[in-house]
């Protein structure tokens, strides 16, 4: 009897040390256990939370270059990648202990995806070679030890890869500067395919559904999008959009319900009302002149444009317009993001934040505000923008209300915040990741140092000067006629 009650403390006592000596058992892991394409999912909007797991306290990241790649947390550590230097770095997330460096052979504004303890990242600059390919130097795809940081292969590329690559049925796939999409073997980086597609890519990250890849495509025009068979390694199908001189291979598509979203720009003449309100009255009596005239040197800008495409067929379901602007340098086009049957996506032209349908293309509100490059995150019903003034900004998804905003630092673009266990983290070009409770930017009310320009009505202006000031003057040119015959007419 004793052996027995002795034997059964043994057990007991057994029983409560397991989960205590099981490997990996002491610490909950703070993140998800892969991370296969960009920005985790088909919506492009990565949101993660573990069982049991609190935010993060306010903490900051720091690395020797710009950030212009989002931060990829799988488990418990971070890893990020540097724009200009190429290094690459592993953080313990919870603790900020620096695990490891590399360094890749050029720029890295690709995320560094996570399969089976390996890393996958992309590497090359935007520089057009002579014969019209993009990417000087070494441009290709690295493959590291998640554990080590070690080099574990490298694939070099003819064309750079910006983009983030992507993981699929046992291949990563990347899409270059040199117009094809490789399919490499993630164990050797053996290019087991190069397929050719005959446009360039510079930041449109493949995300791959349902066993097709889609990504949009540059040079050599018309710019077009594409959706591959990974089973055939062919083009299923592709849309050209005659219209569009920029942004479509800049833009990481996002997808749900069967529609893929991308956005690019066209040029559009300026209406008079729109030559009003971007350039003023003066500048409208010109372009009113040089149509009655019938010159054809009118003023052009761009037109931020959002598409909507059948999955299945590549088919246009819709289209709109976000609005006109001037123009800026590099990351010509927001991003968008899919969250709740919406489509959420700032844009850099129009310095607005919008929020759309995504079954119809209706706008459902706007937020003015400052440039913006990044895609945005959402969680329990509040969407987080970031901008190039170094703000955070959170706001109601079914309004638009602003709920807080919150002064981080630097410029967050185009790397966008994700949101792992209600912590929302971001990389900035001031070299640092931030990580903070979303609670914090929800509770802040931070000042901007100068004013942004805010949305304005000038339908009254435009009228006076488009209608009432030409009548006014027509009258007053008609009355002088008239009494200058009068006069003439006593006489």
């Amino acid at each position: 009897m004793k052996k027995l009650v002795h034997k059964a403390r043994w057990v007991l006592l057994l029983g409560m040390l397991l989960p205590i000596l099981q490997p990996g058992s002491a610490e909950a892991a703070f993140g998800p256990d892969e991370w296969l394409e960009y920005r985790l999912n088909d919506a492009n909007n990565p949101v993660h939370q573990s069982e049991g797991e609190t935010p993060l306290e306010s903490k900051k990241f720091d690395t020797n270059d710009q950030i212009r790649s989002t931060p990829v947390v799988v488990g418990n550590r971070i890893f990020i990648g540097n724009h200009n230097t190429g290094d690459l770095y592993a953080y313990n997330i919870k603790t900020g202990e620096q695990l490891w460096t590399n360094q890749a052979p050029n720029w890295v504004h690709s995320e560094m995806i996570f399969h089976d303890g390996t890393l996958f990242v992309g590497f090359g600059n935007r520089f057009f070679q002579e014969n019209g390919l993009r990417g000087t130097k070494e441009s290709g795809v690295m493959a590291l030890d998640a554990d080590t940081g070690e080099t574990l292969w490298t694939a070099k590329t003819e064309g750079e890869v910006m983009p983030t690559p992507a993981y699929h049925d046992g291949f990563v796939y990347a899409a270059t500067g040199d117009r094809h999409l490789y399919k490499l073997n993630p164990e050797s980086g053996e290019v087991n395919e190069k397929i050719e597609i005959g446009s360039t890519f510079s930041m449109s990250s493949p995300n791959i559904s349902d066993g097709n890849l889609f990504v949009g495509g540059g040079a050599p025009k018309p710019y077009t999008f594409y959706s591959v068979d990974l089973e055939t390694d062919e083009i299923a199908w592709k849309t050209e959009i005659p219209e569009v001189f920029a942004g479509l291979d800049d833009v990481p598509p996002a997808m749900d319900e069967n529609i893929v979203v991308t956005t690019a720009l066209e040029k559009k003449t300026l209406s008079f009302k729109e030559a009003y309100q971007q350039e003023g009255f003066f500048q409208m009596y010109q372009e009113m002149t040089k149509w009655l005239l019938n010159i054809e040197s009118r003023i052009k800008k761009p037109d931020h444009m959002m598409y909507a495409m059948d999955k299945e067929s590549g088919e246009i379901l819709w289209e709109s317009s976000l609005g006109i602007g001037d123009m800026v340098s590099n990351n010509k086009s927001g991003a968008p993001m899919i969250y709740d049957g919406k489509i959420f996506v700032g844009s850099p032209i129009t310095k607005t934040f919008y929020a759309y349908d995504l079954k119809t293309g209706e706008q459902l509100w706007n937020f003015p505000n400052a440039v913006m490059k990044a895609p945005p995150v959402a969680a329990d019903d509040v969407v987080y923008f970031t901008n190039k003034k170094g703000f955070v900004h959170a706001l109601d998804t079914e309004t638009g209300e602003e709920i807080g905003r919150k002064l981080l630092g630097g410029k967050l673009a185009p790397s966008g915040p994700i949101i792992m266990n209600d912590t929302l983290i971001v990389g900035s070009q001031d070299s640092n990741v931030y990580a903070l409770p979303t609670e914090e930017i929800r509770n802040a009310s931070d000042e901007y140092d100068e004013k942004l320009a805010a949305a304005t009505d000038s339908k009254g202006g435009y009228v006076f000067f488009a209608y009432v000031l030409p009548l006014v003057v027509l009258g007053i040119v008609v009355a002088a006629v008239i009494a200058v015959v009068r006069r003439r007419n006593k006489h």
